[in-house]
């Protein structure tokens, strides 16, 4: 857990790149992108709060399932997030003060720049953007003011998200159905290499492959 504020509210940020990611993976199912990345701040703020550095794995793989959760949360609740009039009205005073640092020094401001004007933490920045009408698009720290926070389709923490799921899945699964898999697509084996290692055929380890990875497709977007 982080515990010093500044750091906190800097850890938050920087990890923003996460929420995006797994936001992205829900896109065309139903619900608002706004709202998707709005229950998955939520989940970045539990996990930054329930991180433990001693239990010997990294932030992001502590925390791509807390925020999966989240958004999994939001399908079940039926598809928005419960806004208080708290979070609505800091939206309001988010988007004042991002006006006023535009025509002051002709940048958009950060969300540390503007936790740090209205008082309040970069998570409750985060989550009043959501509430606010209309969305507001923050630059990153350093980066030019005609460049917005949008994660490409390709980026590293999506691809992380993907993995992270993907060993869930895969841990979910029996343990020959598990040896398979690996043996196919982590230690390359062709199909009658992998059939000799289980002692089969290769028609038979075919089938249980289809079977397999279908099952795995269907637990990646439950």
């Amino acid at each position: 857990m982080v515990t010093d504020k500044t750091r906190r509210s800097a850890f938050i940020e920087q990890n923003l790149g996460l929420v995006h990611a797994c936001a992205g993976r829900f896109r065309g199912r139903g619900i608002e992108y706004d709202d998707l990345y709005g229950a998955g701040c939520m989940g970045l703020v539990k996990a930054t709060d329930g991180f433990d550095e001693g239990r010997g794995v990294c932030f992001s793989t502590y925390a791509v399932p807390v925020i999966l959760g989240e958004i999994k949360k939001l399908f079940r609740e039926g598809g928005t997030v419960k806004v208080s009039r708290s979070l609505k009205e800091l939206g309001l005073r988010v988007n004042a003060a991002r006006e006023h640092h535009r025509k002051l020094c002709g940048t958009e401001p950060t969300l540390s720049q503007l936790a740090e004007e209205l008082g309040e933490s970069v998570e409750n920045i985060t989550l009043a953007i959501q509430a606010a009408q209309p969305a507001l698009s923050l630059t990153p720290e350093g980066e030019n003011h005609d460049r917005q926070i949008d994660i490409p389709v390709e980026s590293p923490e999506e691809e992380l998200a993907d993995k992270i799921g993907l060993a869930e899945v895969l841990e979910s699964l029996p343990e020959e159905d598990r040896l398979l898999i690996r043996l196919r697509f982590y230690a390359n084996r062709t199909q009658s290499e992998t059939a000799k290692v289980l002692h089969t055929t290769q028609v038979q380890i075919s089938r249980r492959e289809r079977k397999i990875l279908r099952k795995m497709r269907e637990r990646l977007l439950e």
